[in-house]
């Protein structure tokens, strides 16, 4: 009785149960609904091989694609109030922000980082869309004058990547203070002859591009990228015409001069490097080529080895 209890109905039993496949194993690509291993797309710095299509990715991720061998510094940023203003909705804006740091494992939406770029130090600030659309509050606007300030300290260039919501409306207008906060600190980087580089990633709206995202000595944009202030439909509603197609995407803000140049995920790092090397008027750092043994001039014997 025991052999067919520990045995027998237990492998019965896993026939007939429904095996379980993990949700992530297969993620379906937003334009085309071709479906990619995760893997895959993974290995491919989470660019759809067949479309083209550029995801939204994690800050560590784009730290470790950035920077040499995903080796980086994090900088310590100012601590600034949690809920100002006692803020709530349908749910207080601090249990929001408890969700939002378990989900993410971040302490705000902007993570600023310091380390080499093809062996120049460079630092590196950015926004994070899955921490409450990537908003700017208190905390990110002190997180990206800091960085901004490290810059300058240390003599690097400056890198944002933007992906943002707009300001954080729980904050109010402490939240919109950061808009001319950050560009005081934009002339700061100017006046110390520092590149300071955008980048633009999918979606970047609101305050955020009417202020710091638009400030850069040079503007890229990753492919479709949605870059904008106010919403397509707003626009419309306002003006009662309808938009161009393509309209507030990458390549038709770069075709109006709206963007400098719009660039792929995996060409980011080499980019941003050679134009932080122009900009700073030093020369790029070559790979070393093995020497080749010299070849024996014409009409010479090459003596045998016995």
């Amino acid at each position: 009785m025991n052999w067919i209890n520990n045995v027998v109905r237990p492998k019965i039993r896993s026939f007939l149960e429904k095996r379980e496949v993990p949700e992530n194993l297969w993620i379906k690509c937003p334009e085309t609904g071709e479906m990619v291993f995760h893997r895959d797309l993974e290995a491919n710095q989470w660019v759809v091989p067949n479309s083209n299509f550029h995801m939204r990715i994690s800050s560590k991720k784009r730290l470790e694609y950035f920077f040499d061998k995903g080796e980086y510094t994090k900088i310590e940023t100012p601590e600034v109030t949690v809920d100002p203003l006692k803020f709530r909705d349908q749910r207080k804006y601090v249990d929001r922000l408890k969700d939002a740091k378990a989900k993410t494992d971040m302490t705000d939406s902007v993570v600023v980082a310091n380390g080499k770029v093809n062996g120049y130090d460079m630092t590196t600030a950015v926004q994070d869309f899955a921490f409450m659309g990537g908003s700017l509050g208190m905390a990110a606007g002190e997180a990206i004058i800091r960085g901004m300030e490290y810059a300058v300290e240390h003599k690097t260039p400056f890198v944002m990547f933007a992906a943002s919501g707009g300001a954080r409306m729980q904050e109010g207008i402490l939240s919109l203070m950061q808009l001319p906060r950050t560009t005081v600190t934009v002339q700061m980087l100017r006046e110390a002859g520092l590149p300071y580089i955008v980048v633009l990633t999918n979606p970047t709206t609101g305050g955020v591009t009417a202020s710091y995202a638009m400030l850069g000595d040079v503007h890229i944009a990753e492919p479709n990228a949605l870059i904008g202030f106010a919403g397509q439909r707003v626009i419309e509603q306002t003006i009662r015409e309808k938009l161009p197609e393509g309209f507030q995407r990458s390549e038709y803000l770069r075709d109006h001069g709206m963007v400098d140049m719009v660039v792929h995920r995996h060409d980011l790092k080499e980019t941003i490097s050679n134009l932080c090397n122009l900009l700073m008027k030093r020369d790029a750092q070559l790979p070393v080529l093995e020497e080749k043994p010299a070849e024996p001039e014409a009409g010479t014997e090459v003596a045998a080895t016995s």
